[in-house]
């Protein structure tokens, strides 16, 4: 007996930036993939203007080419179905709260080497290397998840700092009595 799968509108949209990011990493690699067998020179050339914008513009800026950059790979495959995947994937980092606030916290600690990882993907395109440009996007949302973990990490020690400050003032006042 199959039941119908909830509408959009039902799903619980407290999805983590991890999963989010791990959704990419599968998704965002097989359709680089599929992209390097069908991509069209017009479609490389806007990747570099892309990987250019990203590279002039400052972080938060420059998330918009960033989301182009993927989308235009999503694009590149011919396939409404992953495209339309890829472009809610990328939309959900807003829907989420809990997403959007981990993903602010990790950029603010500078993902500069996603231009030379991004560099690596429009290489394997370039090549219509199928299995190159699936590994250099899994690479590319792997240093991702690195990031984001890194970013918890630092924000739980600040926490876990903060706390320890806030007893030993309390106690500290105590003992003066």
């Amino acid at each position: 007996n199959v039941r119908p799968v909830a509408p959009s509108s039902e799903i619980d949209f407290e999805i983590g930036a991890f999963e989010l990011i791990e959704a990419r990493r599968l998704f965002e690699g097989e359709a680089a993939a599929l992209a390097a067998t069908s991509i069209t020179d017009e479609q490389i050339a806007e990747l570099e203007t892309l990987l250019q914008r990203m590279h002039e513009e400052e972080e938060i800026r420059g998330e918009d080419a960033d989301r182009e950059f993927h989308l235009t790979i999503a694009r590149a495959t011919g396939n409404g179905a992953i495209i339309a995947t890829i472009e809610n994937l990328w939309d959900w980092r807003n829907r989420s709260p809990l997403a959007r606030n981990i993903l602010a916290r990790a950029r603010g600690m500078g993902l500069e080497p996603r231009i030379v990882e991004h560099r690596r993907v429009v290489e394997a395109l370039k090549a219509r290397d199928p299995a190159a440009a699936r590994q250099a996007m899994r690479d590319h949302l792997e240093r991702v998840i690195d990031h984001l973990l890194h970013a918890t990490e630092t924000e739980a020690v600040q926490r876990a700092q903060q706390e320890t400050k806030a007893r030993r003032s309390a106690i500290a006042k105590r003992v003066a009595i």
